[in-house]
C-alpha cells in the first residue's frame, strides 16, 4: 500500500524536482529484469513529468516493490494528470520511441494518434501507449508531446530512457515495442510495431503473435484468389472513374488488362516529378500496341493519398488515366495489401489479376516504355541487351561538368543501383562512375559525346 505521508513539489515546465533523498537513491537499485514486467520496465527515479501549461502542484506517493523499487508517475498531456505505472499492468503497452526532429516521427505519430483514439474508444482498459522521447530540449519535447493523447516517461529520466533503448536494442525512431499483459514471456514482445501500424492500422490490435499470424494467412489467402475485380471493388462500388472523374468506367471493363496501380499524392515531391514522366510512358505503350493491333491493352488506376478533395480533383485532372474516388476505402486496403511503404509507388497487375511486380516506378525509370509488360522475362531480356550493348562502350570517358576520368562499372564489377547525376533519374546496371568521388552517369548521358580520342570521351 501507498505511505500516507505524501510530499509536495513544485515542478515548472523548466524545472523537475527530485522527491526525497530516496528518490535519488532509488535510481541506483532500480534495474531492468529478462522478466520485462511493466514495473521493471518502467521504473524510473521517482520524477514528475513536466506540464505543458506551466507549474502545478501534485502529491508523489512513494510504494517499494520488492524492498527495492518505486513506482513512478507518469503523466497524461490529455488529462493533465499523473499516472500510477501499476494501471498499466494488465494492458497491452507500446513503447514509442520517437523525437520531434525527424520528420518520420512526426508523419507516423499522426497516424498512431487515430489508432490510438480508436482502441480507447473500444478497448478503453485493455491498451496503453508511452512515449520514450529523444527529444533535444524541453520545450522541443513539451511541443511534441502536447501533440499525443497518451503517457509519457519523464522528460528529465534519462535512466529508464537509456535503459529502455538498451533492453530493445533500439536502433532507430520512429521504433514501437508492443508488450503483452503477460511480459513475463519475452517471446511476446513485439518489436516491429512501426510496420505493424502501417501495414494493418488497428486490424493488428491485439498486437500478439497469434494475431499476427492470423493477418499473415488472411494475406496469403488473398494473394491466392486475387482478382483485379475484389482488389478494385468492394460491395457499394464496381467501377472506377474515368475521365477527371466525370464518368464511371466498370471494373469489369478492365478484367484482362495490364493494370498499374499508381500510389501518388499532389503534395509529393517526388510524385510531382515522376508523374510527368509516367503520363509520356503511358501514351507511349498505348501507342506502341495500338499501331502493332494488339489484343493487349495497359492501363493506370490512381490510387490517390491526396489530403483533400480539391487537391485531388486538380492533380488527377492532370491524368489520362482512371482513378479510385477520393476517400474511398479500399485506398487504404490496397496501401496494406501491396505494403506501400512510399509514394509514389507503381504496382503492376497482370492480366490474370495476379501480382507482377510492386517495382513499376523503377522499372519505368530504368527501362521507360520498353519496361512493358514488366514481367521478369521481360526485364531479364532487357538486361541481357543493355549487357551487349555495353560491350561496345568506352572503359573510360570523362564528362563535361566533371573533373575526373569516369569507368564503366556494373553489377557485379563496383557498380549497382544509382541516381544518374546528369538526368537525376534511377540507373542499374552499367554505369559510367568516379572512383575517386562517386559521381555516377548512364551511359546513354556520355555515349553521344562529340569527340573521341584514345579511347577517352568528351561527354556532353
Amino acid at each position: 500500500m501507498f505511505d500516507s505521508s505524501f510530499h509536495y513539489v513544485m515542478v515548472s515546465s523548466f524545472d523537475v524536482a527530485f522527491v526525497e533523498d530516496r528518490a535519488s537513491q532509488a535510481k541506483d537499485k532500480c534495474h531492468l529484469n529478462r522478466s520485462s514486467s511493466i514495473y521493471s520496465l518502467l521504473c524510473t527515479r521517482g520524477l514528475l513529468l513536466p506540464t505543458n501549461s506551466g507549474p502545478f502542484r501534485c502529491h508523489v506517493p512513494f510504494v517499494n516493490l520488492e524492498g527495492t523499487r518505486f513506482y513512478p508517475l507518469l503523466f497524461s498531456s490529455l488529462l493533465s494528470t499523473s499516472v500510477k505505472v501499476s494501471d498499466l499492468e494488465g494492458k497491452v503497452v507500446g513503447l514509442f520511441f520517437g523525437a520531434n526532429w525527424y520528420p518520420p516521427c512526426r508523419g507516423f505519430t499522426q497516424m498512431l494518434v487515430g489508432i490510438y483514439e480508436e482502441l480507447k474508444s473500444s478497448v478503453p482498459q485493455q491498451f496503453e501507449i508511452v512515449y520514450v522521447s529523444s527529444d533535444e530540449d524541453l520545450d522541443a519535447f513539451n511541443g511534441f508531446y502536447g501533440t499525443m493523447p497518451w503517457l509519457a516517461i519523464p522528460f528529465s529520466d534519462l535512466e529508464t530512457k537509456k535503459a529502455l533503448n538498451r533492453k530493445y536494442d533500439v536502433e532507430g525512431i520512429p521504433c514501437l515495442i508492443m508488450l503483452q499483459p503477460d511480459g513475463s514471456k519475452d517471446d511476446a514482445t513485439i518489436r516491429d510495431g512501426v510496420e505493424l501500424i502501417y501495414r494493418y492500422g488497428i486490424q493488428a490490435y491485439p498486437f500478439s503473435k497469434e494475431r499476427l499470424e492470423q493477418l499473415h494467412e488472411q494475406e496469403r489467402e488473398k494473394r491466392e484468389n486475387q482478382t483485379l475485380t475484389n482488389l478494385l471493388a468492394n460491395q457499394h462500388r464496381d467501377y472506377v472513374l474515368g475521365q477527371s472523374g466525370l464518368i464511371q468506367v466498370p471494373i469489369a471493363s478492365l478484367v484482362g488488362k495490364t493494370v498499374g496501380l499508381y500510389f501518388s499524392a499532389e503534395w509529393c515531391v517526388p510524385c510531382a516529378k515522376f508523374t510527368p514522366k509516367l503520363i509520356s510512358i503511358y501514351h507511349k505503350i498505348k501507342q506502341e500496341l495500338s499501331e502493332k493491333g494488339s489484343e493487349e491493352d495497359f492501363e493506370i488506376v490512381l490510387v490517390s493519398h491526396d489530403r483533400d478533395k480539391a487537391s485531388f480533383d486538380s492533380y488527377y485532372g492532370t491524368m489520362p488515366w482512371l482513378a479510385l474516388p477520393f476517400g474511398d476505402p479500399e485506398i487504404k486496403n490496397l496501401a496494406r495489401h501491396f505494403d506501400v511503404q512510399g509514394i509514389p509507388c507503381l504496382v503492376i497487375i497482370g492480366p490474370t489479376g495476379k501480382t507482377i511486380t510492386g517495382h513499376g516506378r523503377n522499372l519505368i525509370n530504368l527501362y521507360q516504355e520498353n519496361a512493358y509488360p514488366f514481367t521478369g522475362e521481360k526485364v531479364l531480356q532487357l538486361e541481357k541487351q543493355l549487357t551487349e550493348e555495353a560491350k561496345g562502350l568506352p572503359r573510360l570517358v570523362r564528362h563535361e561538368g566533371h573533373r575526373h576520368e569516369l569507368n564503366l562499372v556494373s553489377d557485379g564489377n563496383g557498380g549497382g543501383p544509382f541516381i544518374c547525376c546528369v538526368c537525376d533519374e534511377q540507373g542499374s546496371n552499367w554505369a559510367y562512375q568516379c572512383l575517386e568521388c562517386g559521381y555516377e552517369v548512364h551511359p546513354r548521358c556520355v555515349t553521344n559525346a562529340p569527340e573521341r580520342d584514345n579511347n577517352v570521351v568528351v561527354g556532353r
